[in-house]
């Protein structure tokens, strides 16, 4: 695996954990961080949901930004939380939650809405008389998680707490830094990952489509492929372990 030399996309914190991971396997890596996290102001809305946070059966978290913002606004309001049942995506943004003493279920394989439908804990959480869940997220995404549950007989509600941002820079920044580090892959996160990616490698493209692109779910993949990446690989997940694996099973071009 020390043949890659790859492009890390991540929130700047994030990436330079990744960073590391993969410098203790032997791994080069470079970041240029595609995603800011920017809180969003607490609106009318929002506290309602806080306030009525011991209606829920059920809580779904979809990312560690939505994890770590969303716990210190629940934090303000309720001392301890109410007893529900907590779910994530993935298991990066288990681990945040549990590190407040929670009790989480996830998928096992797969970090994507897809994956956590088929849990069964989920499952049976929905199923409860009057089910009502609550999806702590970003501002925007996917209906999918929400549309599943309600044909499933589930109220659901969201708690919207932070925006996705580009960070600011130089035109020609992305495709440079690639030239410069002889960078040979590219990593992303998310769907908004791509897209920023997409949007960021402007005329470069066509070239930058060459070059292997790690991606975390089959979703994020055929976004990615829709916009001609020709070698989208899928990890299966967005952890440090599920990109190792993938790393390990593609050959790198030197």
């Amino acid at each position: 695996m020390t043949g890659w030399r790859l492009l890390l996309t991540r929130p700047a914190e994030d990436s330079a954990a990744l960073a590391s991971l993969l410098a203790e396997q032997g791994i080069f890596s470079s970041s240029l961080p595609l995603l800011e996290m920017a809180p969003l102001a607490l609106t009318d809305t929002m506290r309602a949901v806080i306030d009525g946070f011991d209606r829920y059966c059920a809580v779904i978290v979809v990312s560690k930004p939505a994890a770590r913002m969303g716990l210190a606004l629940l934090e303000q309001r309720w001392s301890p939380l109410p007893r529900v049942s907590w779910f994530s995506v993935g298991a990066a943004t288990a681990q945040v939650l549990q590190a407040h003493g929670l009790d989480v279920s996830f998928p096992l394989e797969g970090d994507d809405s897809e994956a956590l439908l088929q849990v069964r804990q989920l499952r049976e959480a929905i199923a409860r008389p009057a089910g009502r869940v609550l999806i702590l997220r970003g501002e925007g995404g996917r209906e999918l998680l929400a549309e599943r549950l309600r044909e499933q007989g589930a109220s659901v509600d969201y708690l919207e707490v932070y925006r996705r941002d580009l960070p600011q820079y130089a035109e020609a920044t992305l495709p440079e830094l690639i030239r410069a580090e002889r960078l040979n892959g590219l990593v992303v996160s998310s769907g908004q990952g791509f897209a920023h990616l997409h949007q960021m490698a402007g005329d470069a493209w066509p070239a930058l489509a060459q070059l292997p692109l790690f991606v975390p779910s089959p979703r994020v993949a055929e976004m990615a492929r829709a916009a001609g990446a020709r070698t989208v690989v899928d990890c299966r997940g967005a952890s440090a372990t599920a990109l190792l694996t993938a790393l390990g099973a593609t050959r790198p071009v030197l």
